[in-house]
């Protein structure tokens, strides 16, 4: 059975990661998502495709599980996580409620229904249970070059895939009750396709992040599912109250006055 074209587009991006540039783009995210995962706390924890990014290796929940819209020849091999569920993006095959940690690497922009893919993490997410995005930034050097290559041909990325702005991104999970906690830029180097040009523009990770931080080629969305009406409760203490001086009893006091 032909795959439609988006699913087509985000499996192409996979060999892409293994390119100079795509190399480049891979270690600045694994870095952030080490950072982001790390202390992010709970029991089951889910990545959506792209399984070139082990964007779980540093989270500690017990369950950890990598799922794609299908099984390569190579699965786990290379010291890659294994693909554990095969599924549509549209449709995860999870209980509502029941993830702490969701991941979609670039899946939105590849997606034929970004808005669907959403619903759904947002479903499956318990209760400020938390979602990481990543993707291609329009709003940059890249975003430039992938709107020229559609023009003349020369693509840098998947054609197929569509760059969604961190504003647009961010009105999305509005309307889905996900509360922004965070977001990351990075890749500021001009999109070479050597690794000697990547090198000498490596100077502007640096100034990419004091002087125009919301240019970079990558960014990451950190999101937290707020419920409305719902308060978390923590442990109640015993309060121990001052005790009140005990007065003299009435009759005592009238037997007193009466002794008198």
């Amino acid at each position: 059975m032909e795959r439609p074209s988006a699913e087509k587009s985000i499996i192409a991006l996979g060999p892409w990661l293994d390119t100079p540039a795509g190399s480049y783009v891979r270690a600045w995210q694994q870095a952030r998502l080490d950072m982001l995962t790390a202390d992010i706390f709970g029991f089951n924890a889910m990545q959506i495709g792209l399984p070139q990014v082990n964007a779980l290796q540093a989270n500690r929940m017990p369950n950890k599980w990598l799922t794609d819209t299908y099984v390569p020849l190579d699965n786990g091999e290379g010291g890659r996580t294994p693909i554990v569920v095969v599924h549509d993006f549209a449709e995860l095959p999870f209980a509502s409620q029941s993830l702490d940690l969701v991941v979609l690497p670039h899946v939105l922009e590849f997606a034929a229904e970004p808005h669907q893919v959403l619903r759904e993490a947002e479903r499956v997410l318990r209760p400020e249970g938390q979602l990481i995005i990543v993707g291609f930034n329009p709003a940059s050097l890249w975003g430039l070059r992938q709107l020229a290559g559609r023009l003349t041909g020369a693509h840098f990325l998947p054609p197929e895939g569509e760059f969604i702005g961190v504003p647009r991104l961010k009105d999305w999970l509005k309307l889905l009750n996900m509360e922004v906690s965070r977001g990351h830029f990075g890749c500021y180097a001009p999109p070479c396709v050597t690794e000697k040009w990547l090198t000498r523009f490596a100077f502007m990770e640096g100034a990419g992040n004091r002087w125009w931080p919301y240019l970079g080629a990558i960014y990451i969305v950190h999101a937290i599912k707020r419920v409305r009406g719902m308060r978390l409760i923590g442990p109640v203490w015993a309060k121990k109250t001052a005790a009140a001086p005990q007065g003299v009893p009435a009759t005592n006091r009238i037997q007193k006055h009466e002794h008198q």
